[in-house]
């Protein structure tokens, strides 16, 4: 039998999951005598959760209008998992009320240190516009690198990383989600040149609690700029492919995401793409529908063979 704190959080769970309970259903499901649970209504009653009954035969607990929540616990890892879902759920349509309404009501009871981190997050993320989905596992973003690099942007202050092994500092500005990948919009210091950066690419070191005076992107153009900078910088391929179409033909064909599409003649252009996995790259480029030409890189040209190959043994067969 589960202790008694424990065992309050479960029938309190039940109380809220449906309209009305009867004693004997609520000690079956939680392997006690009436008795106890008797006993464990009158301590939720104690704590302020207004349980109603009906006596008799037909007789039932419900829980009365007013009922609140039980205080919400959080650890840190925690707390930025829910402003992460959070922030996720408010482009899906139809729900951008209850979540905004959830998210302040999550902030009211967060500690002031927790509450800080999901302000960071809420404020300094945007998400990018959906594309077709990857084989390619999903990489594993560390809770500590997002928050701390959307606090950065939250206090203005520079931020330095190791980036593949390269060390770098930059005024950070926005993070951007896309893709189930997030990217950092920064600026460098001295060149004053934007760029992206992958979190799961990046290894922050010490705070360098230096202050900056922002200069940002409008508001609109940091996705549009992540989504440009991805298809040549931010993969693990990249290419560049001929297309014996025009580019305007290509850009009704494909979603503004998979890459960048620049003009060579009437009848001919480069798509500037990129992937995970030339596997990727290779399909992607099929389902254009139109004819290419693919001379680099060498291992794109050979999963674009494989692939040929495997579908004219299938057309044979």
């Amino acid at each position: 039998m589960p202790d008694t704190s424990a065992r309050l959080l479960a029938l309190l769970g039940l109380l809220q999951s449906r309209p009305e309970w009867r004693g004997s259903e609520l000690s079956v499901r939680l392997g006690v005598t009436g008795r106890t649970i008797r006993n464990d209504i009158d301590r939720l009653r104690a704590l302020g959760y207004p349980v109603d009954a009906e006596r008799g035969p037909s007789g039932f607990y419900r829980l009365g209008v007013g009922a609140h929540l039980p205080p919400l616990l959080l650890d840190d890892d925690e707390a930025i998992a829910v402003a992460i879902g959070l922030r996720t759920a408010t482009g899906i349509a139809g729900v951008e009320e209850s979540t905004a309404r959830t998210l302040a009501k999550i902030d009211q009871v967060l500690p002031g240190h927790l509450r800080g981190k999901v302000e960071a997050i809420a404020s300094a993320v945007d998400q990018g516009p959906a594309n077709t989905d990857s084989p390619v596992e999903d990489p594993e973003i560390d809770p500590a690198v997002l928050a701390e690099t959307a606090e950065a942007i939250r206090r203005e202050e520079w931020v330095r990383f190791d980036y593949r092994d390269e060390p770098r500092v930059v005024e950070p500005y926005r993070l951007v989600s896309w893709q189930r990948r997030w990217y950092l919009v920064g600026r460098d210091p001295d060149s004053r040149k934007w760029a992206t950066f992958r979190l799961d690419w990046m290894k922050l070191r010490m705070p360098t609690r230096r202050r900056f005076a922002p200069a940002p992107m409008a508001e609109n153009d940091y996705v549009d700029f992540v989504v440009r900078e991805v298809a040549s910088t931010g993969w693990n391929v990249h290419a560049r492919i001929r297309v014996l179409a025009s580019s305007a033909d290509v850009l009704t064909r494909i979603n503004p995401a998979v890459g960048v599409v620049e003009a060579v003649s009437d009848d001919e252009c480069v798509l500037v793409t990129g992937a995970d996995s030339v596997e990727t790259i290779a399909v992607y480029i099929g389902m254009l529908g139109m004819p290419f030409r693919v001379s680099e890189p060498p291992e794109l040209v050979d999963a674009v063979r494989r692939l040929g190959a495997r579908y004219a043994e299938a057309a044979a067969g």
